[in-house]
């Protein structure tokens, strides 16, 4: 029986051609090199003598080991903006919770730590937005905290609303669903948090090392529907939904297709 792996849902890439079907989850984590290092992947580290296999190392089971030491970041070679990310994680039974992350839409210069959008993993704050180094979002002002000045820049903190992990040793599942300035995070099937006014702009999806152990098993994340329109169609395509963002959210049948960036002929055609 195959083990699941890491994949990437991505929506409204520059050049995709108009199609009907969803497309297919693309694998990210597959393969880990006699050098240690990981197909689509390169590494960031504090210590510049170390590898990326001495810090990450990939089992038979797809199982990803983070050593924690030093600090750093796996990083995708390739960029995205929009896209529906799907892992999971743990952290080892019998030692002290650790600390962690997943960082969306990097952008800048390779740094402890690059401007960014993460997704808390840190044991008791697991789905906390942090907006790295001036990364900009916004959300509820109960529970947003904007920080001017820190040795990582600008620093914007918005908790989440609720904890749902389980205990230490067990596996959880986490979900990223990146759209335009919207950005939603749940944890084992429920959503903990929702950042508004996202700096929408591509960039490398990171795994940090912060420290402390932490495993990640991966599995095929269920993509967006993508169809970007093209004008003779698109009437009799798609005929109710809502624009935000510049996106068409229009339902056909028991789904959900999302449009990016149609020209403004066409939406004028299909806005109910």
């Amino acid at each position: 029986m195959k083990r699941p792996v890491l994949a990437v849902a991505i929506a409204g890439l520059a050049g995709l051609a108009p199609a009907a079907e969803p497309q297919r989850p693309l694998p990210l984590l597959t393969t880990q090199d006699a050098a240690g290092e990981l197909a689509g992947w390169k590494s960031y580290l504090e210590d510049p003598n170390l590898t990326t296999g001495q810090v990450w190392r990939l089992l038979p089971d797809r199982v990803l080991v983070c050593r924690g030491k030093p600090n750093g970041y796996l990083y995708t070679a390739q960029s995205w903006r929009d896209f529906s990310l799907s892992l999971q994680w743990r952290t080892p039974e019998g030692k002290n919770p650790g600390r962690g992350g997943v960082l969306v839409r990097m952008t800048g210069t390779h740094k402890i730590w690059p401007r960014s959008l993460e997704a808390q993993l840190n044991a008791g704050d697991e789905g906390d937005f942090w907006g790295l180094d001036g990364f900009g979002l916004s959300g509820p002002a109960s529970r947003l905290k904007v920080i001017s000045s820190s040795p990582f820049g600008k620093l914007t903190h918005l908790k989440r609303t609720e904890a749902a992990v389980h205990p230490a040793g067990q596996w959880n599942r986490y979900e990223i669903i990146a759209r335009g300035g919207t950005v939603i995070l749940k944890i084992n099937g429920r959503e903990v948090n929702r950042a508004e006014h996202c700096d929408a702009v591509a960039g490398p999806i990171c795994l940090t090392a912060e420290g402390d152990e932490i495993r990640y098993h991966y599995f095929l994340a269920l993509p967006p529907l993508l169809c970007q329109f093209v004008p003779k169609r698109a009437k009799s395509r798609h005929t109710k939904g809502f624009w935000k963002d510049n996106y068409l959210y229009s339902s056909c049948g028991k789904s959900v297709r999302l449009c990016q960036f149609v020209p403004l002929r066409v939406k004028n055609e299909c806005k109910q």
